[in-house]
Formats: structure tokens, C-alpha cells, sequence
């Protein structure tokens, strides 16, 4: 049974996400959690407090989702970067997390709507987009990459550019034709040929 801070936060991730940080109102999260406002700032002493908390479980919640989903494909590392752009189409298609379809990615989401690099919200989005980075580092260096970081740093690239073609301008597909590109990538990195579609 969740409680009621769970509640708040996952009723306030959900209206973020899909309707915006500064457009949803604190009144529009506590009608929709059936929480009372005295509940929330018992437990957040301010929206921006609030919305933290979000970020922070968004974080989590797509990390382990992301990381799953790359590591069931295979034990092979190289198999398992190519198999995070699969993982991008199934939530493109808003079939990756349960009653949330696809609206983008909340932190470039939120370090839009949060402009200034030292506000908390950006310094927690940019450190989601680090962590993310870090594991593709690990991933890539257990493939045996002779750059490693520099290997995940342009697969993170495809991956965050095609969130945003997605997103913008609706075309799930964005996923397969950033792995196409992955394959050129890793190969010229790894060695051997691009791998063929499954």
C-alpha cells in the first residue's frame, strides 16, 4: 500500500510530465491525489520542494527501467547498447511505464522549464543525464571500446536526440534510425560488423 507521500509524488510526476512543471498547479496535484493540503506541506514545504521529489523518482524509475531493459536482451555489453534503442521505441510508444505514455524526457523537460544551470531542478536533471552516461561508460568498456567515454557520450547523444524527434515532432521510428546509427558507431569503436537486424 502506498502511502500518502508516494501518492502526492506520483500523482505530481505524472501532471508534470504531461502537462508541465510551472503550468500544473499545486490545487490541480491535491484534487487529482485526494490529498489535503495540509498533507502535502506536512511532508513538502514548498512545490519546488515537491517537485524535486519528482525528479528524483523519475530518476530512479527510468534508470532501473532503461538499465533492465538493456540487460534482459543479453549478457553481451555490445548486444546490450544496441538494445537501449529498442528499449527508447517501446517507451516512444508509451508502452514502457504503466499509466504514463510518452511525453518526452522529464529532465530535458524540467531544464527547460528551469532555465538557470544552479537551480536545483536543472542540477538534478543534469546529473540524471551524467548517471546515464556513466553506465553507458561501464557498458562500453565492458564491450572492450577503446574510448569508452567517448563511446557513450555519442550514444548518448543518439539517444537524447532521438527523444526529442520523438517528442517535437512525433515519429517513434526516431529510435530505430538512432540504432542504425549506434551500430555504425559501435562497430567503429569494437571492431566487426554492425550487427544484423534481429
Amino acid at each position: 500500500m502506498t502511502s500518502r507521500r508516494d501518492d502526492l509524488i506520483d500523482t505530481a510526476l505524472r501532471l508534470f510530465y504531461t502537462q508541465g512543471f510551472h503550468a500544473t498547479g499545486i490545487d490541480k496535484v491535491l484534487a487529482e491525489s485526494g490529498v489535503a493540503k495540509m498533507t502535502l506541506y506536512k511532508h513538502f514545504k514548498s512545490k519546488d520542494e515537491l517537485i524535486l521529489a519528482v525528479l528524483n523518482r523519475r530518476d530512479e524509475q527510468f534508470r532501473n527501467w532503461l538499465m533492465g531493459e538493456m540487460e534482459k536482451v543479453s549478457s553481451n555489453p555490445r548486444e546490450r547498447l544496441i538494445a537501449m534503442f529498442d528499449a527508447l521505441e517501446i517507451w516512444f510508444r508509451g508502452r514502457a511505464f504503466k499509466g504514463l505514455g510518452f511525453s518526452g524526457c522529464a529532465f530535458i523537460n524540467a531544464s527547460s522549464e528551469f532555465g538557470d544551470q544552479e537551480h536545483p531542478a536543472h542540477r538534478i536533471s543534469s546529473e540524471h543525464k551524467r548517471r546515464i552516461v556513466d553506465y553507458l561508460t561501464k557498458v562500453c568498456a565492458d564491450a572492450g571500446a577503446r574510448n569508452p567515454s567517448e563511446l557513450a557520450e555519442q550514444l548518448a547523444l543518439l539517444k537524447e536526440g532521438a527523444i526529442v524527434t520523438a517528442h517535437v515532432r512525433g515519429i517513434s521510428e526516431a529510435a530505430r534510425t538512432a540504432k542504425t546509427i549506434a551500430e555504425g558507431l559501435i562497430a567503429a569503436a569494437l571492431g566487426g560488423e554492425p550487427s544484423a537486424e534481429k
